[in-house]
This record gives structure tokens, sequence and C-alpha cells, in this order.
């Protein structure tokens, strides 16, 4: 498989690392200096590629995907911070009959855990007297928080629980990455937490999304992904 890759910081390093032990090659990479590229020398470069993963910025998102749209080429979006133009990016992957697999985060282990949170947020929600927190924690380098992921565990724990709560946030050092919902009771408090030991999980599971998409049309979330690999393995 023919990678172009955008974003070469130590997430698109990582992809590269890992893409060629699994025999894949890449072609083409868009560095930071390139953020002024227009859609139509983007697109020229990344046509090249079977697949194309951005680690990049929020900003540039969009022309990302546009050049993909355009040049044909899927797109795996591990890029975090576009919350707000995301019925745009849909709708420009889609009408143009593009390829898009995005997520708040690419780990697999990750994506289970939205599903433990949402199994537990179901439970708890029968007992009231149980209050939901969550918190999260990522190195001082990252822009947004809450993180993406904070967020996605928030929505999926909205489904079941109404009262509102809160997302709390620590940017510090070098953490990779930890995440936890908490239910507390009067009595007693469970702590469900997943803490990432390195940035390796969030590169295979980007891998991973790419391998998936070659071939298909759609906007998909990761966890789509994760799904079907689920209902799969239960078959």
């Amino acid at each position: 498989m023919k990678i172009g890759l955008i974003g070469k910081g130590q997430m698109g390093t990582l992809v590269e690392s890992l893409g060629k032990a699994r025999g894949h090659e890449v072609v083409v990479e868009v560095h930071a200096a390139d953020e002024d590229l227009s859609v139509a020398e983007l697109r020229r470069r990344l046509s090249k590629a079977d697949v194309v993963i951005d680690f990049s910025v929020a900003g540039v998102v969009r022309r990302n995907v546009e050049a993909c749209v355009q040049a044909g080429v899927p797109i795996v979006e591990g890029t975090t911070g576009w919350n707000a133009e995301s019925d745009e990016i849909e709708r420009i992957v889609l009408d143009g009959g593009g390829s898009m697999v995005f997520g708040a985060n690419f780990s697999i282990g990750v994506n289970l855990f939205y599903r433990i949170a949402d199994f537990a947020a179901e439970l708890f929600s029968r007992f009231p007297k149980y209050e939901v927190f969550i918190e999260e924690q990522h190195h001082s380098r990252k822009k947004d928080a809450p993180s993406g992921t904070a967020l996605k565990l928030k929505e999926t724990v909205a489904r079941h629980i109404t009262n509102d709560f809160g997302v709390a946030s620590t940017r510090a050092g070098n953490i990779p990455g930890t995440h936890r919902v908490g239910f507390d009771g009067p009595a007693d408090q469970i702590l469900l937490e997943h803490t990432a030991r390195s940035r390796e999980g969030f590169a295979a599971g980007a891998l991973m999304a790419a391998e998936w998409i070659v071939g298909k049309k759609g906007f998909y979330e990761f966890g789509d992904v994760v799904d079907e690999i689920c209902q799969n393995r239960e078959q």
C-alpha cells in the first residue's frame, strides 16, 4: 500500500516506521512548512498515494480533506480539534464521492474503552445517587482541551446519564494520554481508566483504518472499523 503522510511529527514518524514493518511504503510527505499549499497543489502531490494518513493541525484539515477527495484518495484523519467544521467536512466527502475515516483517538484499546464506558453508564443510569465525572491528562504540547477522546467519552456517557457533568483536563510534561470515567456514590466509587503507554497504539490503529478504508466510499468514524472487526469475530 502506498501511503501519503501529512504531518511528520512523532505520530507521522511512528506511522512510517510501523507501515514499513507491515510492507507499506510512504510515497509522499507533507510537512508543517507546507501549510500554505493550495488544494490544487496538495491534490497533485497526494494523487500518487493509495491512502493518506493525516496527523497535522486542525487548521488545515479541511484543505487536506478537499485535496484527497479531489484526488480520489481515501484519507485517515487523526488530527483533532476540528469539531466545529465536522458537518461541512462530511458534506465535502459525501458530495465528492470521497472516503474518510476519522477518530478522536485511533487506539484500539480506547475504542474498546468507549464500549465499556457506554455499558457502565447504562447500568449506573438506574442508580441516580451515583454522579459521573471524566478526567483526562496529556502532554503539555497538546493544544486542544478537553481532548477529543474526553469529548467522545462525554458524548457516550451522556446517552444514558441526563444530569450534566464536567470534564477535567491536565496538560503537563510528556504524558501520552490518560482518560478516566468515574461513578461516585455515597458509599463507594467505581473508576474506569485507560492509560496509553506510548503513541505506538495510535499509529497502529491509523494503519489499520488505512488498510480498511481502501476500496470503500463514505464518511466513517474509527469506531465503525472496530465495530466491524468485533462483529466479524462474533460470527
